[in-house]
């Protein structure tokens, strides 16, 4: 998912959006991935991670399907917001994360 400025919300592929374009579940949908466009990959995580707490079971699979993001990418925020000494200031990667030192 390409999440830069400028970058087009992720499409839902859920089986609402599919065969019921036009609603109020759509709409729904279609809010919280242009919110997830404008967000940076941790606040990502604990914006997807808050939504499957209120929606309760079964949301963490519903919430990887709306949003794209994976499973487990939304488990990690919910350990991110539960462990306090686990959140980084002013870093959203780690160190070296990207590419390889030469």
């Amino acid at each position: 998912m390409n999440r830069k400025k400028g970058a087009r919300a992720y499409r839902c592929v859920c089986e609402v959006c599919r065969q019921h374009p036009h609603s109020a579940t759509v709409k729904e949908h279609r809010a919280i991935n242009h919110l997830m466009s404008t967000l940076d990959e941790k606040h990502r995580r604990h914006f997807v991670e808050l939504l499957s707490v209120q929606w309760g079971r079964g949301s963490i699979q519903l919430l990887s399907t709306i949003t794209g993001l994976d499973r487990m990418t939304i488990r990690r925020g919910r350990s991110e917001i539960q462990c306090v000494d686990h959140q980084t200031k002013g870093r959203v990667r780690r160190v070296g994360g990207w590419r390889q030192a030469f």
